[in-house]
């Protein structure tokens, strides 16, 4: 049962809240729109803070519900970061969605929470302090991903899934390569700007 997860999770992961929540509430495609990211910050632009929060716990709940599902069928923390690595990848690049995803930061929020509450309040206390301080989305889901792996390290003592972590972490930080760009010369936008 446990490896149907994996490509169960690759395929929930390629469900593009994004673009999903964008056409039932007809706003734009964020494709093809504001940053053409199809994430739930650019939704925000698009079509505000309600739209947003939809494609948010969209992202979430598919890197979470995977993960849950191979909890409750005992499977070893291997399979675990093989489910929750699936589920990222299709964010990234969905089958279903030309291969055109997003970053990546609200799935692997539920994946990191999937594999224990208190690394997903441990990162996403991270991504909030960061943003408080700094005002610069990217810059929070930067440094909350690079943290990530010493969390789960820390908190669970896993090394699969400190390995997928890392994983996830350096493709997030990959799929970010022009915000940080932007960051070093003082042009990424800000919160609430």
């Amino acid at each position: 049962m446990w490896q149907l997860l994996v490509p169960i999770a690759y395929l929930l992961g390629s469900l593009s809240s994004a673009v999903i929540t964008s056409r039932l509430m007809r706003l734009p495609d964020p494709r093809e729109e504001g940053s053409k990211n199809p994430g739930a910050t650019n939704v925000l632009r698009l079509g505000g803070k309600k739209a947003a929060i939809i494609t948010l716990l969209g992202d979430m709940a598919k890197g979470l519900i995977p993960l849950l599902i191979a909890q409750a069928l005992d499977a070893t923390d291997g399979v675990l970061a093989a489910v929750g690595s699936a589920a990222f990848i299709g964010h990234l690049y969905p089958v279903f969605f030309g291969f055109k995803g997003g970053k990546g930061v609200a799935t692997a929020l539920g994946v990191l929470t999937g594999y224990s509450w208190l690394i997903g309040l441990a990162v996403l206390t991270t991504w909030l302090a960061v943003a408080f301080l700094s005002r610069i989305s990217s810059l929070s889901a930067l440094i909350a991903s690079l943290l990530a792996p010493a969390y789960v390290w820390w908190l669970l003592n896993s090394l699969p899934l400190t390995a997928a972590t890392a994983g996830m972490s350096a493709l997030l930080i990959w799929r970010h390569r022009v915000n940080i760009r932007r960051i070093l010369s003082g042009e990424e936008s800000r919160i609430g700007r």
